[in-house]
């Protein structure tokens, strides 16, 4: 894109430690109370068992399709840690696990099933709602909670005792970058049409605000039966341009859409990270998605990246948050190897120092080894440099303007990625 996007980056960084208290029992005598109490002022030793870490990723639910990249990227990087001879001597394991969505409770019992297992850090979710409703108990626990894919701000200044981190930035960033597309291309009188949750509300809130024209905004109901009503309201406001924010109910909207008359060959259409899919819309009809762009978080993955994903799971057709999911088990993994524990404490207070301030590295034999002989290290990632600000939120990030030039094709448009400070919420 032409325009040049500054935003302030915040670089400060503070991590909240946990102090384990012992308690004794009414038969202790005066000194062993003394005791219990002088030790219940001292942090617990880190633990040094093997670096354990569950997965709370799509298999089911309406971001099922975004599951496949993210399981992926994180067995592709404990395939690559463990050839690298693991985290402090001994294997990562990689504890598989389903996330569901906001209309089940899987979320809860994968969680509870992580924390009994002794997990030192969780992945996921991709749905910023389901990890809204796990987030207390999994840092709670004292265990990290890791998302590859969260975008909502509500996540960004969230009480989670310095424990929630993202490789995805917060949708200040995405929703800038959308608003200020649609008004480049053009439009004037723009419709958002988005899914009322967490992800959904946020993310049309930050496009509205930057886009330049009038807007309206439409908030559906995602378990809907049907979006006759909600697409009517669309109608109504005769846009030029149209945001469509969802999951897996998009082909249903889209549907409405081109039922009504305002569908992706009447109306300039853009989709964002959460609907950007190459199966989704295969059946619509014949080219109906041609010209529709999308904005998604990352760097453009390289192919090199995208075999070596294809070696774990050689189906793979979509490779959004791959980049995202593997460094985040890579920056836990070299968190537990610097802080020497790998229990969630341990890694949270390492977290920062090894994304940012050091020698440069990228991969993790390289910044293992730097870590071995004394170094402090910066490593960047194959999403793209990581940097955590004092909320665990990216304080840099790279946004992807894609198009579809099919019903289940679409591309990057390699002039449209914007790297830049994340702005701050308004």
């Amino acid at each position: 894109m032409q325009k040049s996007y500054k935003w302030k980056v915040v670089t400060a960084f503070a991590v909240a430690t946990l102090v384990l208290a012992g308690c004794s029992s009414s038969s202790d005598t005066a000194s062993e109370e003394t005791a219990t109490d002088t030790a219940s002022e001292e942090a617990a030793p880190a633990s040094t068992g093997p670096l354990k870490i569950g997965s709370l990723l799509p298999e089911t639910g309406n971001l099922a399709f975004l599951g496949p990249p993210e399981f992926a990227g994180v067995d592709l990087a404990v395939k690559e840690i463990n050839d690298a001879g693991g985290v402090l001597g001994q294997p990562v394991e990689h504890i598989r696990g389903d996330s569901g969505d906001t209309s089940t409770d899987i979320a809860q019992q994968t969680a509870d099933s992580h924390i009994a297992a002794g997990v030192g850090a969780i992945v996921g979710a991709a749905s910023s709602g389901v990890s809204l409703t796990v987030i207390d108990k999994i840092t709670g626990a004292g265990i990290v909670h890791f998302s590859p894919a969260n975008t909502s701000p509500d996540l960004t200044t969230y009480a989670d005792n310095g424990l929630y981190f993202r490789t995805a930035p917060p949708d200040t960033f995405q929703g800038a970058v959308l608003g200020q597309l649609m008004a480049k291309n053009g439009a004037t009188n723009a419709v958002f049409l988005n899914l009322d949750d967490a992800y959904g509300n946020g993310l049309a809130k930050y496009g509205i605000a930057a886009f330049s024209g009038t807007s309206t905004q439409v908030v559906y109901n995602p378990q809907a039966a049907e979006f006759s009503a909600d697409v009517a309201k669309a109608k109504a406001a005769k846009p030029d341009a149209i945001a469509l924010i969802g999951f897996d109910e998009t082909t249903k909207v889209l549907t409405e859409l081109i039922k009504q008359g305002i569908g992706p060959n009447k109306v300039k259409t853009y989709l964002v990270d959460g609907n950007l899919s190459s199966q989704a819309y295969k059946d619509l009809p014949k080219n109906i998605m041609k010209g529709v762009k999308a904005t998604l978080p990352g760097v453009l993955t390289s192919d090199e990246l995208k075999q070596r994903l294809l070696g774990v799971d050689p189906k793979l057709t979509d490779f959004s948050y791959a980049p995202e999911s593997y460094d985040a088990v890579v920056l836990i993994a070299l968190a537990a190897e610097q802080g020497k524990g790998t229990d969630g404490k341990t890694i949270a207070a390492n977290l920062a120092s090894v994304s940012s301030g050091g020698t440069k590295c990228t991969t993790f034999k390289e910044c293992k080894d730097l870590i071995a002989a004394g170094t402090d290290i910066d490593y960047d990632g194959v999403s793209g440099p990581v940097e955590f600000d004092a909320n665990g939120d990216p304080s840099v990030a790279t946004m992807g303007v894609y198009e579809y030039s099919a019903n289940d094709k679409f591309a990057p448009k390699a002039d449209q990625f914007i790297t830049g400070a994340v702005p701050a919420q308004q």
